[in-house]
């Protein structure tokens, strides 16, 4: 199955995510998939992408497992990560292998449960399922309504979730025992020693975005460091 080898491609792996917004320096797709090629030339087994146009220039760039995501802001919600049915299209149609959703508990737009938003994309794409979540129950709920993978993309980013500065190592061992999908550990992760924490946990594989495509959020880590120095 096309999955199965998806799945095995990115088995105890680094994703690097591979995002610029708008209002971002490096936005751009060009940008992205030259990102992306990087990426791959350090050793990454698979790219996370927004924005169909970044997801279709990577999907030419390299030959990666790519999960593909579209970020749009309804007014009728707070979830943006692949809010609606059209999104999951785009993305499906800019030839992502795995789609990313957000499965909080959070109403998508049209006041939808993640029950029926997962039920909908089942009805019309065959398109892996990658569940964005923030809580256990959140992955599980997805998992029960047919998500084929959970991530933890979303600790802390919900107010209801634990607001930690590192990453959220207990979700990812709790979900990686209790779940049967693959868990895939991402959200502030930033150095070698905690990913291989969470795989060691039991994720399936792990996510870096920020530590290594986003130079500004790097730079400002040093500088605050530095900044320190300063004060004393």
């Amino acid at each position: 199955m096309i999955k199965n080898a998806i799945l095995k491609k990115i088995h105890k792996g680094i994703i690097v995510s591979c995002q610029a917004l708008e209002d971002e320096p490096l936005y751009g797709a060009e940008i992205m998939a030259k990102m992306a090629m990087a990426a791959k030339a350090g050793g990454a087994v698979g790219i996370r992408a927004n924005y169909p146009q970044d997801i279709r220039a990577i999907r030419k760039a390299v030959g990666l497992p790519l999960i593909g995501l579209y970020k749009v802001q309804y007014p009728d919600s707070a979830v943006y990560i692949t809010p609606t049915l059209k999104e999951v299209e785009e993305v499906v149609k800019a030839e992502a292998d795995i789609v990313a959703i957000d499965c909080t508990k959070r109403l998508k737009p049209g006041n939808k449960t993640t029950g029926d938003f997962i039920k909908e994309i089942r009805d019309n794409f065959t398109t892996i399922i990658l569940a964005d979540i923030s809580t256990y129950e959140e992955g599980m709920e997805a998992l029960e309504a047919g998500a084929d993978m959970i991530s933890t993309t979303l600790s802390g980013y919900t107010p209801y979730s634990p607001q930690i500065e590192g990453p959220d190592f207990e979700l990812v061992e709790r979900l990686a025992k209790n779940a049967a999908v693959p868990v895939i550990a991402e959200g502030r992760i930033w150095t070698p020693e905690e990913a291989v924490k969470a795989l060691e946990l039991g994720a399936y594989a792990v996510v870096v975005g920020t530590a290594i495509t986003r130079p500004q959020e790097i730079t400002k880590r040093f500088a605050k460091a530095v900044s320190r120095l300063e004060e004393k």
